[in-house]
């Protein structure tokens, strides 16, 4: 069995399904720690409450996979994944208080390196009540998270959560601001729509390749001295057919503020800093 030990929380869902695949693909031994078991089984799977601390902290107990090696580090995308769908008091507790419980687990049981998902959505501009455009573009980590929904201040939340954790156990910590996940079936129904792109204006056509986000995240694992920060995790290209100034002249005329060019199709939010940081690398384009 490999010494090179995950384990992926969320893993049943739809990120979750290729982060596991592409980490047993790079032969790491995988558990994933989820409140249900997966369609498609890859790998080991504990059904636990992640709001119960004690039920995370025996999960992620060697002793209770039956291998006492060491975990490697954790990839933390449990989570109710949006706004709407649930009561709002709900959403904050669950994802507040999961992701709280994972840091805590990997400090109390040793585990120095972990992966959390955040989001684009703490920006606030895809839930609130009124559209509003980015301060400038393409949109970076340093421009300000102005959530007006519960679902995209728990991911502000779960940051600052983060940098405390860091501060008190040293667990690195990369919490990925993440955007539009779409897996290789989605492409041909997102392609289909291409001639209403005002669908993802609220995202600014962002998007990424689930393979693309399953790489970064086993990049955060493999890489020290990170420290603990937030990175967006975008594709370098829209989800649109149309060229991106075409799209900012229709969507949001007023933009004026611009921090780097933008030809093409390139997108309006930017993974340079992934790339500096981690040295990523785009796998997977919008095929058109």
């Amino acid at each position: 069995m490999s010494s090179k030990r995950i384990i992926v929380t969320g893993g049943s869902g739809k990120a979750g399904h290729w982060i596991i695949r592409h980490f047993l693909e790079q032969g790491y031994d995988v558990t994933n720690v989820d409140t249900r078991r997966p369609a498609q089984p890859l790998c080991r799977t504990l059904v636990a409450d992640l709001t119960q601390l004690g039920q995370v902290v025996s999960a992620f107990s060697p002793h209770s996979t039956g291998n006492r090696a060491p975990f490697a580090g954790v990839v933390h995308m449990a989570a109710i994944p949006r706004a709407h769908e649930n009561p709002n008091d709900e959403i904050f507790r669950v994802n507040s208080l999961t992701t709280y419980n994972v840091l805590e687990a990997c400090g109390l049981l040793g585990i120095k390196k972990a992966v959390v998902a955040s989001s684009e959505s703490s920006y606030g501009i895809c839930f609130a009540d009124k559209f509003f455009a980015p301060q400038y573009l393409p949109v970076d980590e340093a421009h300000p998270q102005l959530p007006e929904d519960t679902y995209g201040l728990t991911k502000v939340v779960n940051e600052a959560t983060a940098a405390m954790f860091h501060r008190r156990d040293g667990t690195q910590i990369i919490s990925f601001r993440i955007g539009n996940v779409v897996c290789p079936e989605d492409y041909a129904g997102l392609r289909a729509r291409f001639a209403h792109p005002e669908d993802r204006l609220r995202i600014l056509w962002s998007y990424i390749d689930s393979r693309d986000l399953a790489a970064g995240c086993r990049l955060a694992i493999e890489k020290d001295g990170l420290g603990c920060e937030p990175v967006i995790i975008a594709a370098d290209d829209t989800s649109s057919n149309l060229p991106t100034a075409e799209l900012i002249a229709r969507f949001l005329p007023g933009q004026q503020a611009f921090k780097s060019p933008l030809p093409g199709r390139t997108a309006l939010i930017s993974n340079a800093r992934l790339k500096q940081l981690l040295g990523w690398k785009q796998e997977h384009f919008f095929p058109l």
